[in-house]
């Protein structure tokens, strides 16, 4: 008796995970629908971090970027249901923290392969709408996310979710790559070593001949590349550029001190706990 009832609720709980999972895939379909891979956005790129806050063109004066956002989520070694989401905004002429902001969470949405954006974004969207409704002077022209964006099994990650539903230009970069459509680290690493140090940009089109992003070496003579994929509203050209203007390290500077940030965080308030 004791085993059926063990048995019949284990079959309400999987039952119960795949309605869940099946009501995901349908948000993200919606979602993927109001994706876009171009450029769409107002402002120029500064053809020197020192440039001016606006350009002359021919329709008169041009917004240039100025602001960057950096979004992470770090999560407490002891228990991974407690987590801090961070944004920081930077100013891209000195890559100075201008403005950060934090959330500390207790999640209970489980982490699911393929669904992170589910789990993540209602923190990161939080944040931005705060600082969004004190009409903030430093909100982000565009947002670089800790995730991938379409690099992506499902084409859609979490840098195009929380793109989307900010409708902000967004690029994801990811540490890890997603082996999709053929593609696996090994691989990259091997054709990044055969290009040379003097070509750090290596397109990614997998074996359909689709591109999904970019793996760029930051650091001269280093083989551990990032992962540079479309968010929303930036192309690949674009989002490589801005990657290589914001990299003073590894990793572009906005993700690395949003990531730096939310550990601190995290850190400090478990010990005042």
């Amino acid at each position: 008796m004791e085993t059926l009832e063990r048995d019949t609720g284990d079959s309400k709980e999987a039952s119960s995970s795949a309605e869940i999972q099946n009501s995901w895939v349908e948000a993200q379909d919606s979602l993927k629908t109001r994706l876009v891979t171009e450029d769409d956005f107002r402002w120029q790129l500064p053809t020197t971090t020192a440039a001016a806050t606006t350009l002359v063109g021919g329709g008169g004066e041009c917004e240039v970027l100025k602001y960057v956002g950096g979004v992470d989520i770090s999560f407490a070694k002891d228990d991974p249901s407690v987590a801090c989401g961070t944004l920081v905004v930077l100013d891209l002429q000195t890559l100075e923290v201008v403005y950060e902001d934090y959330s500390a969470v207790t999640l209970h949405i489980p982490y699911v392969p393929g669904f992170l954006a589910f789990r993540e974004v209602p923190i990161l969207l939080q944040l931005l709408e705060k600082m969004k409704t004190c009409d903030h002077p430093f909100y982000p022209q565009m947002l670089m996310v800790d995730g991938n964006g379409i690099l992506h099994p499902r084409g859609f990650g979490l840098a195009c979710h929380l793109g989307v539903l900010a409708n902000l230009p967004t690029i994801g970069i990811g540490k890890n790559l997603h082996h999709v459509d053929g593609l696996t680290q090994s691989t990259v690493r091997q054709l990044l070593e055969t290009k040379g140090t003097h070509d750090d940009i290596l397109t990614l089109r997998g074996d359909s001949g689709r591109t999904w992003g970019a793996a760029m070496r930051s650091n001269p003579g280093s083989f551990k590349p990032i992962y540079i994929s479309v968010g929303h509203r930036v192309s690949l050209a674009t989002a490589v550029k801005i990657a290589r203007m914001t990299s003073k390290y590894r990793v572009p500077e906005p993700i690395r001190q949003a990531d730096i940030r939310s550990r601190d965080y995290l850190r400090k308030h478990q010990s005042a706990g």
